[in-house]
């Protein structure tokens, strides 16, 4: 019943300036304003009330907070919408308290689902998920129209311009030779039949065939590559790059299914308009010393803005910048091992943390260790250790400032053999402890930079193996993954930091990136899955019974609309000359960011109450 007091044309005004009933239209705000009732709730009282039954509350007037203990993580000011009592976007049992008198106007949960029926629009608003919001979100924050759009998303088929140049393996090397001058290029794919059979560059033939005193009437096949790396014509370049780098490569045939299509190369990478991290990286391969890696590497806060005024996503970014900088590790190992002689024993570089999961921004820190072969001795030691020593100060030197935990391998504790690192996750795994579990974002995330790539394989699939399924082990990563909470909020409804250095700012990696991260990671640890990357654990999750389809899409969507507010802000920094940090002013996002970033924060919330309820976190203290 309405408010006799209330007029009713206040009412209307009050609708028609708050989202989402200003998208009603006018007949349908005028029909809600007579229906509203009015709830009036005196400072300190418990909100929502107990026995109101299935009732939305709009808040007018004054504000209710909602408490963690101590901490504020919630609070609703005039024009929020409370829809918890209908289940429309979330069906907790958290008590509110008023702080100072309140006024709410009030509808029945039926009415407003009637609502919701006749206009999508205003539905959208109260999806569930907030899948279709966070979606648009993402598309209107990474920079609008589709001809703004960075190259590095344009698919790898969209820049093979010519038909693949092949050659069969029986043909003589001469006869390559021959038909790589003819058509102007630096290798030749092998096929027999409709097979990709091999790959034979120019660099092939003076290393297999002219150094060695071969016949060049010999077949091209003797000399040709037979194990490659190939990639989907619907991939992008930035997933082409990535691979390019983490393999070394120059040449990567791009397939149709099983078909041959062409071959994409890193100077058609470097070329490219967009890919600028393409010429970096070929930058860094050139450099003959630390100095001019060092040199190469003060572009990359400069990639990082052209790649974000052009539209690039928040995930191609990560993938460019790390690709950067795997290809600064691999030079400083080159240049150390050209120095230092070779390495006594199989290893392997392997990067952690944000470097391991290409999620970099241009001032990340670093994270790495050395994974050694079982015939590692003590007196190999002094090598190993002078090389973590150079690529760790050539890597600081580049601008990745060195661990402040000192999880790198220039610490002898992740400097280890692999029976060693074995040791260390069934210790890790079998008796959780808080080292381990803050240890957990960077070795549990690993991935292979150089060196021999079957060292972290195997470990990988012991850990895989040991912690699916393991119960006691997988509660504490969830109540790990719990300590990065969301500030559940717009504007003045964030839970600000105030640390006395970032005051009033939001710490947009801590509380928001990272509760996704550690989310992810449970995911992939309870499934078993080998993945490194955030958005591919989350999608491989979606598959299994540790998330639901439609929630990976979201929590997806949620990563890269909160990742891609993180990269415009650390751009605005660049560009203004200072230096980039983590840390938003809640003032300089728009209503638009403010409420999808509130949608984001509402589905992290509503995902960890889900695992906490799983693993029974409150029970470990």
């Amino acid at each position: 019943m309405s408010d006799p007091n209330e007029p009713l044309a206040a009412r209307r005004t009050f609708l028609e300036s708050h989202r989402p009933f200003a998208l009603l239209n006018d007949g349908e705000r005028q029909a809600l304003a007579a229906r509203l009732g009015e709830l009036e709730l005196p400072g300190g009282a418990g909100f929502p009330p107990r026995d109101d039954g299935a009732t939305v509350y709009v808040l007018a007037a004054g504000n209710v907070e909602f408490r963690d203990g101590d901490r504020v993580v919630e609070r609703l000011e005039p024009g929020d919408v409370y829809t918890a009592r209908c289940q429309l976007i979330d069906a907790g049992s958290t008590v509110g308290s008023v702080g100072e008198a309140a006024r709410f106007y009030t509808l029945g949960c039926d009415a407003l689902r009637a609502l919701c029926q006749r206009s999508r629009e205003f539905a959208m608003h109260f999806n569930v998920a907030a899948r279709a919001r966070l979606r648009a979100a993402v598309v209107r924050a990474g920079g609008g129209s589709d001809v703004d759009v960075s190259t590095l998303n344009t698919a790898v088929g969209d820049v093979v311009q010519r038909e693949p140049v092949t050659i069969e393996p029986s043909a003589s090397i001469e006869a390559a030779a021959r038909r790589m001058t003819e058509n102007g290029v630096s290798a030749l794919l092998v096929v027999e039949g409709e097979r990709l059979a091999g790959l034979v560059t120019d660099r092939d033939m003076r290393a297999r065939c002219v150094s060695v005193g071969l016949p060049t009437s010999r077949p091209v096949g003797e000399i040709m590559t037979v194990s490659l790396q190939t990639i989907a014509r619907d991939a992008s370049l930035a997933e082409a790059l990535t691979r390019m780098t983490e393999h070394k490569l120059h040449h990567l045939p791009v397939m149709d299914g099983g078909r041959l299509v062409g071959m994409i190369t890193s100077t058609d990478l470097a070329r490219h308009h967009s890919a600028r991290s393409g010429y970096l990286v070929q930058a860094v391969r050139r450099a003959n010393n630390v100095d001019e890696l060092v040199a190469a590497s003060r572009r990359l806060p400069e990639l990082q803005l052209r790649l974000a005024d052009s539209g690039a996503t928040a995930a191609h970014i990560g993938e460019a910048v790390s690709a950067v900088t795997d290809a600064l590790t691999i030079r400083l190992i080159e240049l150390a091992e050209a120095d230092l002689g070779p390495a006594p024993v199989p290893f392997l570089w392997a990067a952690g943390g944000s470097q391991a999961r290409r999620e970099q921004s241009s001032h990340s820190d670093q994270d790495n260790a050395l994974i050694l072969s079982d015939d590692f001795r003590p007196e190999h030691d002094a090598y190993f250790a002078e090389l973590a020593r150079r690529v760790s100060d050539g890597l600081d030197a580049a601008g990745f400032i060195y661990c402040p935990g000192d999880a790198m391998a220039t610490n002898p504790e992740w400097r280890q053999p692999l029976a060693t690192w074995r040791r260390y996750f069934n210790k890790w795994i079998d008796s959780p402890q808080p080292k381990a579990l803050m240890l957990s974002s960077i070795f549990f995330d690993l991935r292979a930079v150089h060196g021999e790539r079957s060292l972290l394989e195997t470990l990988q699939a012991h850990v895989a193996e040991k912690s699916r399924g393991n119960g006691i082990f997988l509660a504490f990563m969830a109540a790990n993954a719990l300590t990065h909470r969301p500030p559940l909020g717009i504007f003045r409804q964030f839970v600000l930091v105030h640390d006395g250095k970032h005051d009033d700012t939001l710490d947009i990696k801590h509380r928001g990136i990272a509760p996704i991260t550690d989310l992810a990671r449970v995911y992939a640890l309870a499934a078993g899955l080998t993945a490194v990357n955030t958005t591919a654990r989350i999608r491989a999750a979606g598959q299994t019974d540790a998330l639901s389809r439609s929630g990976a899409e979201s929590l997806e969507d949620a990563l890269e609309f909160i990742a891609t507010l993180r990269i415009r802000h650390q751009a605005a920094q660049i560009r203004a000359g200072r230096k980039a940090d983590n840390y938003l002013v809640p003032e300089t996002l728009s209503s638009f960011e403010r409420e999808h970033l509130k949608d984001a924060f509402k589905l992290i919330k509503s995902l960890q109450e889900t695992i906490a309820g799983r693993y029974q976190t409150g029970r470990i203290a």
